[in-house]
């Protein structure tokens, strides 16, 4: 008969479970493909304006608060697609 102790099995069902739970997350995010692209890009655009010298008339500090306004639309979108 096979011994198996109780430590190889938790682990074994902690490793089970980690990978079910990445399984199903992936499922949700895989339908909102495009817009957790969408939020990487406004992200990345963010960091970009941000690092931007400030001397820009204004219009630096505007396009900061229109891409933080736009992440918060995209945000409210994918919380309404998966129900929440």
């Amino acid at each position: 008969m096979i011994q198996i102790s109780k430590v190889r099995l938790a682990v074994f069902a902690l490793v089970f479970a980690l990978c079910f739970a990445v399984i199903g997350a992936g499922t949700v995010l895989a339908a909102q493909n495009h817009m957790v692209n969408a939020r990487n890009y406004l992200n990345s655009a963010l960091s970009e304006l941000q690092a931007a010298e400030s001397n820009k008339g204004g219009h630096r500090n505007n396009a900061i608060n229109y891409v933080k306004e736009a992440l918060d639309q995209v945000n409210l979108g994918i919380q309404y697609a998966n129900g929440q």
